[in-house]
């Protein structure tokens, strides 16, 4: 149900790292293949608060359920929240014992190909809708929609409403982030990208932001929210919210 967060404990089988101060995480379920498989391989053991992905559709919803969750935990020094600005829902956001650490990225989709400059550089030649299987797993994308309008107005009709809709975009991409084999869903965007008259394309994911994050490496490419402050625009930095800008998509 919308507004729940759930705690995973450390897993028993990852070698905890001795640190000096405590830490914990708070991520987005969509993007939970990509983070477990990030504390593995960095042989970290944070406790991880699970947010569900489905409250990106209701950002004020998200952001009550994030400071919720914020408020819940009183016995770390750094909160690493995993996410974007996500229609603006961490505006306002803060702890009152922890010091928050927030990516400067618009979204996962920045998150994920390096930041929101390389971001932009790819979408000045190509204007995707971006997709891994945490987006087709877990969120209300475009292909969910895709079908909802077939179910309401027909096929041919949702053809259209959808090339109105797409009339700026090129390419759907499938970002491999290398947490699993996109084999085992790239039937499914195939068939995506054909419905929808857009250019499959598969791009290999950059996770440098999302390791450093976790390895405790904020440089300014990092937000830092001291206790009893409250996260602005300014603490995000070079952050431009890519949701409504023409012929681009934020699925997270």
């Amino acid at each position: 149900m919308p507004g729940i967060f759930t705690k995973a404990n450390p897993a028993s089988n990852i070698e905890r790292k001795v640190l000096k101060l405590k830490t914990a995480l708070i991520a987005c379920k969509t993007i939970e293949d990509e983070v477990n498989q990030a504390l593995e391989k960095a042989g970290i053991a944070y406790p991880v608060y699970w947010i569900e992905s489905g409250l990106h559709n209701y950002p004020d919803k998200l952001k009550d359920t994030l400071q919720q969750c914020i408020d819940s935990i009183t016995d770390c020094d750094y909160i690493v929240m995993i996410f974007g600005l996500c229609g603006n829902a961490l505006l306002g956001l803060q702890s009152d014992h922890a010091t928050l650490i927030i990516p400067r990225v618009d979204d996962c989709i920045s998150l994920f190909l390096g930041g929101n400059s390389h971001r932009r550089k790819m979408e000045d030649s190509t204007r995707a809708y971006y997709l891994t299987r945490g987006w087709l797993r877990y969120e209300n994308n475009i292909w969910k929609e895709y079908q909802r309008s077939i179910e309401k107005y027909g096929a041919e009709r949702t053809r259209s409403i959808f090339r109105v809709m797409l009339k700026h975009y090129t390419h759907l991409v499938v970002i491999d982030t290398g947490a699993y084999d996109t084999s085992s869903f790239i039937e499914e965007v195939t068939e995506i990208a054909g419905a929808l008259g857009l250019t499959l394309k598969v791009v290999p994911a950059e996770l440098n932001l999302l390791t450093r994050a976790l390895g405790s490496d904020w440089s300014e490419e990092f937000a830092i929210i001291e206790p009893g402050q409250k996260i602005t625009l300014q603490d995000m930095g070079s952050c431009n919210n890519y949701l409504g800008r023409e012929g681009t998509y934020n699925a997270s």
